[in-house]
C-alpha cells in the first residue's frame, strides 16, 4: 500500500524535502483537491494513473533505464506530484511543471527548494517563506520594548516552524533584531538558549512516535 497522506504539516514538509527532493525528485506540480471532492479518491486516481505505488527496486530499474519515477504526497487538501529526471507520461500530461531548483514549493508558511551549499554540493533547503517571516518578525518587534523577557521568550519558543538549518538561521536573525532593539532602549536582552538547536524527526504517515535529530 502506497502511503501518501501525511498526518501533520511537519511530516509533510519532512517527507517532501528530505525523502523526495533530497533524492532527486526535482520536477513537480502542486495543487489542491477541490472542496466537495474526496481527497482519497484523488489519491487513488493519481497513484493508479502514474503507477506510483511500485517497489523501490522497480524505481531503481526505471532510473537505470533512463525513465523517471513519480512520488505523490498530500496533507489536508494540498498535494504535490514529483518526478525525477527521465521519460514519463507525467511530463506530457501535466501542465505547469516546475523545477524546484528554480521555483520553490511554498506551502504552510515554508519555502522548500534545492540549493547549492557552501560545500559546493546540492541540498534540500527548508526555510520560513520570506513573506511569512516578515509578518512574524514585525509582530514580535512590535512588542520588543513592551514585553518582558519571559513573555518574549515564550513567544519565540512557541514559533511553530521545524528547526531546519535555514530556519535556525532565520530564528537567530530574529533574535538579533529583537535584542538590538531592546539594547537601544537599555532593556535586558533575550538569551540565545530560547532558540531550538535540533529538529524533531517525525513519522510523516504516523500519528505517534518522534525522535530528535
Amino acid at each position: 500500500m502506497y502511503r501518501c497522506e501525511a498526518t501533520s504539516v511537519q511530516g509533510f514538509i519532512q517527507q517532501l524535502a528530505v525523502s523526495y527532493v533530497g533524492r532527486g525528485y526535482w520536477f513537480y506540480v502542486a495543487g489542491a483537491v477541490p472542496e466537495g471532492k474526496d481527497p482519497s479518491v484523488v489519491d487513488e486516481k493519481l497513484i493508479k494513473k502514474y503507477e506510483i505505488g511500485i517497489s523501490k527496486w522497480s524505481r531503481a530499474r526505471r532510473r537505470r533505464a533512463g525513465l523517471a519515477s513519480i512520488q505523490y504526497i498530500r496533507f489536508g487538501r494540498f498535494f504535490v506530484l514529483l518526478a525525477t529526471l527521465g521519460e514519463h507520461r507525467f511530463f506530457a500530461e501535466e501542465g505547469e511543471i516546475r523545477d524546484i531548483r528554480r521555483f520553490p514549493i511554498r506551502c504552510y508558511g515554508y519555502s522548500i527548494s534545492y540549493r547549492q551549499g557552501r560545500d559546493g554540493k546540492w541540498h534540500p533547503s527548508v526555510r520560513i517563506d520570506a513573506a511569512e517571516f516578515a509578518v512574524l518578525k514585525a509582530r514580535l518587534l512590535r512588542v520588543a520594548l513592551t514585553g518582558s523577557v519571559d513573555f518574549l521568550a515564550s513567544r519565540v519558543r512557541a514559533l511553530r516552524f521545524a528547526a531546519y538549518a535555514p530556519v535556525r538561521n532565520q530564528y537567530r536573525q530574529l533574535l538579533r533584531e529583537l535584542n538590538r532593539k531592546r539594547r537601544l532602549a537599555s532593556l535586558e536582552a533575550l538569551p540565545g538558549g530560547i532558540l531550538p538547536t535540533r529538529r524533531r524527526v517525525v513519522g510523516p504517515f504516523e500519528r505517534m512516535g518522534t525522535r530528535d535529530h
